[in-house]
């Protein structure tokens, strides 16, 4: 006669809503990316397809298509940090959400992407490092975005 025992450990390891963090980081990239286009349309339809050689000549649609996708990939990374820090108050993710936009602006925005645009040769490369304050805004309301989409879909 055997006898099967089940046993759970708790890791105490929290991982993230991974589906929540991709539909956070698309909605988040689409609001940012409408304001990227009002506010200064060449961002959208030079500099982010350059990253990839597909500008110029200047295609916005493309763009958005680039844009939209690595803000869900950040927001895959993003629900992996609401995993990781165990943070289940819906106010602290979006202020998470928030930190998030302002540190994908540090480290992605102002450093990062003037140093990749200058590597491809873009003619839309800006100068290192650059922090422009618009892009600051742009990527706060990307985190916002990203936080309360999280929030609303992480129990789907």
């Amino acid at each position: 006669m055997a006898t099967i025992t089940d046993t759970t450990d708790d890791t105490g390891v929290r991982s993230g809503n991974w589906r929540a963090g991709v539909l956070g980081g698309i909605g988040g990239a689409l609001v940012m990316g409408a304001l990227v286009l009002a506010m200064n349309p060449p961002t959208l339809a030079v500099a982010i397809p350059s990253l990839y050689g597909l500008a110029p000549p200047p295609n916005p649609g493309l763009g958005m298509v680039v844009h939209v996708s690595h803000g869900a990939v950040l927001g895959v990374v993003f629900a992996a940090l609401v995993g990781a820090a165990a943070v289940e108050e819906p106010v602290r993710i979006v202020g998470l959400g928030i930190a998030w936009g302002v540190a994908t602006w540090i480290g992605l925005a102002a450093l990062l992407m003037p140093l990749w645009l200058g590597a491809v040769g873009s003619p839309a490369s800006p100068p290192f490092p650059n922090f422009a304050p618009p892009s600051l805004l742009w990527h706060v309301v990307y985190g916002a975005v990203l936080g309360a989409v999280y929030v609303a879909t992480e129990g789907v």
